[in-house]
C-alpha cells in the first residue's frame, strides 16, 4: 500500500505548518519541512517544538534561501527530499505541497489512487513548443545565465539579458536533454526521486546549467522525469487542483467552494484562504475518514471560466478600421434569427429555406463547423470570422449572387448585432424566445462543461438560477438596445399568433410566414 512522504516548503504561518503535519502524518503517512532560511527564526523554532515528538516529521538538515523564480526553490527542495529519503525508508511516494494546500480527499482514496497506477504524477511539455508560457521571456530563461532576481532588481534583470544579447554569451542547453515545463506540484515514486538525487550527484554540468536558470521550478523536475522515466510511467498531470486568475494570480478557496473542491478530481487544493477556518477543520476531518463515496464531477475550472467571465459583461475594444469602413452593402437585406437553442432556430431557418428559397446560413459566428464555401481562409475559424465579421458577410452575398439572406446568431453575440444594426444594409432581427425547463438547463450545464454526469444535485440547484439569470440577462440586454426592425416569437404563443412577426421579418405575406411557423415540433427539445 502506498506510503506518502510529503515534501513541504513554507515560509509563515506556524500555526497551519503544525495543523498540517499533525493531520497528514496521523493516518500512517510522512513529512519532511523546509522553512525558508529567510523567514522567522522564532517561527522556526516554535514549529521545531510543537512537532519534535512527532517521528513521523523530519526537518531539512540546510535551510535554504528562498527567492520566487530562483533556484533556491528547488534546492530548498532538493534539501527537504534527501531528509524524506534519509529518515522514511518505507515512504513509496513523495508529494510536493505548500503551506496553502490541503488535502480534498481522504487519506484512504488518496493511497488507492497512487496503488492503482504505477506512474510519477508531475506536469511536463515541451518548453519550446507546448505553449505553457502565456507571457514574459522564454527562450531567455534557458539561454542566458540570471544572476539577478526579476522581482527585485528588475532593471539589472533585463539589463542583464541584453548585455548577453548583445555580446552573444547565450550559452548551449545540456545536448541529452529535452527540457519540460510544467506545475511545481508532482508526486513521484521513490525509485524515481533516488534516480533524480543520483544524477544530482553525477550531472554536475546540469546543475550548473540549472542554477542560473530562470523559475527553474518549473523545469529542473519536469525535465528530469522525462529524462530518466520511460514515457509510459508518467502521468503528466498534477493531483493537486489549482486555478488561475486571467492576470496569472492563483485563486483562492474559501469555506464555501467546500463542496466544489470534493468533487474534483484531485488529491489536494491550492490554495486554501487563511480565513477559510471551517473548511479547514472539515477537511481535516475528512483525510481521516474511512469508507467515503467521492462524487467526482470535475466541472471546477469550466464553472470558474463561466462565473468570473459575467463579471466582464460589456466590455469591448475599439472597432477595427476594417469593421467601421466596410458596408455590406446599402442595398442588401441581412436577417438575424437570435436563438439560445440552436435546434430551434435551426428548424425554423430550415423552414424558412424551403418555403421562400432564401439563403440561409446556420450559427457561422458560434458553431466551427458550419458549412461555408471557401472564401480565401477568411471562413477557416471562428476568430477569423468575427474578427473580419463584414468582410465575411459581403463576400457571402457576392459568392452566392443574392442581396437577401438570412443568418442565425446566439444572443451572446451582443457587439456582432450592434456591428450589423449599424451598417448601410438593411438588418433585420427576429429573436426566438424559448423557454428553459430545468431539465433543459442541467443538460446545457453538462454540454458546455459546467457540469458532470456525477455533479451532485445540490451543486446543480445552485448553478442553474445563475445559468437561467445568463440568459436572460442575454435576452434583456437585447431588448435595452432598442434595435429598429426586432421582431420577436415566442414558444408560448400560437403559430397564428407568431406568424406576423415572421412576416414583417422576411417581408413576405402573411400566409406564408403561417406555413413556416406552423410546424409542430420547432421548440421540441
Amino acid at each position: 500500500m502506498a506510503t506518502i512522504a510529503f515534501i513541504l516548503l513554507c515560509h509563515k504561518d506556524p500555526e497551519a505548518i503544525i495543523d498540517q503535519a499533525q493531520r497528514l502524518t496521523a493516518v500512517g503517512d510522512y513529512m519532511s519541512i523546509h522553512f525558508d532560511a529567510r523567514a522567522s527564526p522564532a517561527d522556526y523554532q516554535r514549529i521545531r517544538a510543537a512537532l519534535h515528538d512527532n517521528p513521523r516529521v523530519v526537518f531539512a538538515h540546510k535551510r535554504a534561501k528562498c527567492g520566487w523564480g530562483e533556484w533556491s526553490l528547488v534546492q530548498a527542495t532538493l534539501h527537504a527530499v534527501q531528509a524524506a529519503v534519509d529518515a522514511f525508508p518505507r515512504a513509496t511516494h513523495f508529494y510536493m505541497v505548500s503551506g496553502d494546500c490541503m488535502a480534498i480527499k481522504s487519506a484512504e482514496y488518496a493511497h488507492d489512487v497512487l496503488d492503482r497506477d504505477e506512474v510519477d504524477y508531475i506536469e511536463s511539455f515541451d518548453f519550446h513548443s507546448s505553449g505553457w508560457i502565456k507571457t514574459g521571456i522564454k527562450e531567455e530563461r534557458l539561454i542566458y545565465r540570471h544572476p539577478f532576481n526579476e522581482r527585485k532588481n528588475k532593471r539589472l534583470f533585463y539589463r542583464s539579458i541584453a548585455f548577453q544579447r548583445r555580446f552573444g554569451l547565450a550559452r548551449s542547453i545540456p545536448a541529452d536533454l529535452q527540457i519540460q515545463i510544467g506545475s511545481q506540484w508532482w508526486c513521484l515514486r521513490r525509485r524515481t526521486i533516488e534516480a533524480i538525487l543520483d544524477f544530482c550527484r553525477t550531472r554536475r554540468d546540469v546543475m550548473r546549467f540549472f542554477r542560473r536558470t530562470w523559475i527553474p521550478d518549473e523545469t529542473f523536475f519536469q525535465t528530469l522525469v522525462r529524462h530518466l522515466v520511460p514515457e509510459t510511467e508518467i502521468s503528466a498531470r498534477t493531483l493537486t487542483f489549482l486555478l488561475f486568475t486571467d492576470y496569472g494570480m492563483p485563486v483562492t478557496f474559501y469555506n464555501d467552494h467546500y463542496d466544489l473542491l470534493l468533487g474534483q478530481d484531485y488529491l489536494f487544493a491550492r490554495k486554501i484562504s487563511p480565513q477559510a477556518h471551517e473548511m479547514k477543520r472539515r477537511l481535516g476531518q475528512l483525510y481521516a475518514a474511512r469508507g467515503v463515496d467521492f462524487q467526482i464531477s470535475n466541472e471546477g475550472r469550466s464553472l470558474f471560466r463561466f462565473l468570473s467571465g459575467r463579471g466582464r459583461v460589456g466590455r469591448r475594444f475599439a472597432t477595427r478600421f476594417w469593421e467601421t469602413e466596410s458596408s455590406l452593402g446599402r442595398e442588401r437585406q441581412l436577417m438575424i434569427v437570435i436563438c439560445k437553442k440552436w435546434h430551434v432556430a435551426k428548424r425554423l431557418v430550415d423552414q424558412i429555406r424551403q418555403v421562400t428559397g432564401l439563403h440561409c446560413v446556420d450559427y457561422l459566428f458560434h458553431e466551427d463547423h458550419t458549412p461555408l464555401p471557401d472564401l480565401g481562409g477568411i471562413q477557416t475559424n471562428l476568430e477569423k470570422r468575427t474578427r473580419h465579421r463584414r468582410a465575411l458577410m459581403r463576400m457571402l452575398f457576392d459568392y452566392h449572387k443574392t442581396d437577401r439572406m438570412v443568418v442565425c446568431m446566439d444572443p451572446s453575440g451582443l457587439d456582432l448585432l450592434h456591428d450589423f444594426c449599424s451598417d448601410r444594409a438593411q438588418t433585420r432581427l427576429l429573436e426566438i424566445d424559448c423557454a428553459f425547463s430545468d431539465d433543459y438547463l442541467t443538460g446545457h450545464a453538462r454540454r458546455v462543461g459546467l457540469a458532470g454526469e456525477r455533479t451532485p444535485p445540490e451543486t446543480l440547484a445552485r448553478l442553474l438560477p445563475t445559468i437561467r439569470h445568463d440568459m436572460t440577462f442575454e435576452s434583456d440586454q437585447i431588448r435595452d438596445s432598442d434595435f429598429e426592425n426586432l421582431y420577436r416569437i415566442r414558444e408560448q404563443q400560437a403559430a397564428a399568433e407568431n406568424a406576423p412577426a415572421v412576416a414583417g421579418f422576411l417581408g413576405v405575406p402573411l400566409a406564408t410566414a403561417h406555413d413556416i411557423v406552423a410546424l409542430d415540433h420547432l421548440f421540441t427539445d
